[in-house]
């Protein structure tokens, strides 16, 4: 058996006004890890003592400092989707909602 929840559109639109500096910056801290990525390798592969590129490219790559950079770029991406789905499931609600009504609407025009 299923049963039908109430939507309140003002409180979708609450929860969106809360989620969404929260979804600013968890978008910004994953796009700066994205890009100090990049910073990061070149910083470990100056200090490699390995001479040629390629082996300054692995020391970096498999550097701790790198793995753990990209453990934190993970728990970053995962942050933002987490937040991006409550963004869209707030919107969402108020799009059923609006539907309801509509919906609402006609069956009240049809019993006139």
């Amino acid at each position: 058996m299923t049963t039908t929840r109430q939507i309140d559109p003002q409180s979708a639109v609450e929860e969106m006004w809360r989620i969404a500096p929260l979804l600013a910056k968890a978008k910004s801290e994953r796009v700066y890890l994205e890009e100090y990525r990049k910073s990061l390798k070149s910083i470990l592969m100056g200090k490699s003592m390995e001479k040629t590129e390629s082996g300054r490219e692995r020391d970096a790559y498999s550097h701790p400092d790198y793995i753990a950079h990209l453990g934190a770029l993970r728990d970053a991406v995962e942050e933002e989707e987490k937040m991006r789905w409550r963004m869209i499931a707030s919107q969402s609600s108020i799009e059923i909602w609006r539907s309801m009504e509509s919906s609402n609407r006609m069956i009240d025009r049809g019993a006139r």
